[in-house]
């Protein structure tokens, strides 16, 4: 079953109302939070879903927060509703897409993963695939900095990411890690227009040993500046980026996105 959390931050709270993927409690704000704007909308949202609201000491909600950014806005909800793998392949051909996929290696910053989260949402993955162990889930500081992106996505979290790649693979799925290196492919020269699943490490380490091995090709970002490394999350949004023009630009138009 599913535990009680506390989604804190405007945005966040908003798209997780809006998605209503997860069990929905009560509704908090901070008292003396100016009930216009974006509050207007959490608030219309929650009335719509007969959400319960409750104004309580801005001191209360930092607590409930503990510590986040939480912008005198938080939900009680349950947790994270994730997905099996087969939901990204089978929401890629309902789209009639080739299946467009992000993998995390164990990344730990929440920071790091909602960023991608965001970025993953923005160009339209089919889904996310991170492991359960060693690295970060999708937790209320995760949803806070993914902007409430997460609660829009397929993620699936796997116990062993290996063994989910090789099962992906059997889907026709061809995995491309990024990676810095010498003698590896420039993205700009990769086919990426591919069915793909975009393979990307952990901060600091990188891609581990059996993760890089596993993978079909390795692609590296060209720089040129005096500094050898990008953010994962930055390196991250430009390979997704690099993806989505590959193809075209699929899905251009947000009317034409499914709901």
């Amino acid at each position: 079953m599913s535990m009680s959390e506390v989604i804190f931050g405007r945005w966040a709270v908003l798209e997780t109302l809006r998605a209503a993927r997860r069990s929905l409690q009560q509704l908090i704000l901070a008292e003396g939070t100016e009930e216009r704007g974006i509050v207007a909308d959490i608030l219309a949202a929650a009335e719509e879903r007969a959400l319960p609201v409750r104004r309580i000491p801005r001191r209360m909600v930092d607590d409930l927060a503990q510590g986040g950014n939480h912008q005198g806005v938080a939900l009680r909800a349950g947790g994270y509703q994730y997905v099996e793998i087969e939901t990204i392949f089978e929401t890629a051909e309902a789209r009639a897409e080739k299946p467009f996929v992000l993998l995390l290696d164990l990344l730990q910053d929440p920071q790091n993963v909602g960023t991608l989260l965001r970025t993953a949402d923005a160009v339209g993955v089919h889904g996310v695939v991170i492991q359960d162990r060693r690295g970060v889930g999708i937790t209320p500081a995760v949803v806070n900095a993914s902007s409430g992106a997460s609660e829009h996505l397929n993620i699936a979290q796997v116990p062993n990411l290996v063994q989910a790649m090789k099962r992906m693979k059997e889907y026709g799925l061809w995995l491309a890690g990024l990676d810095i290196a010498p003698n590896i492919l420039p993205i700009d020269r990769a086919d990426l227009n591919i069915p793909l699943g975009l393979v990307l490490g952990s901060e600091g380490e990188g891609l581990r040993r059996l993760v890089r091995d596993t993978c079909d090709l390795l692609v590296t970002l060209p720089m040129r500046g005096h500094v050898g490394s990008l953010n994962v999350a930055s390196a991250g949004a430009v390979a997704l980026y690099a993806a989505w023009q590959a193809r075209g630009w699929q899905g251009w138009s947000h009317a034409d996105k499914p709901s």
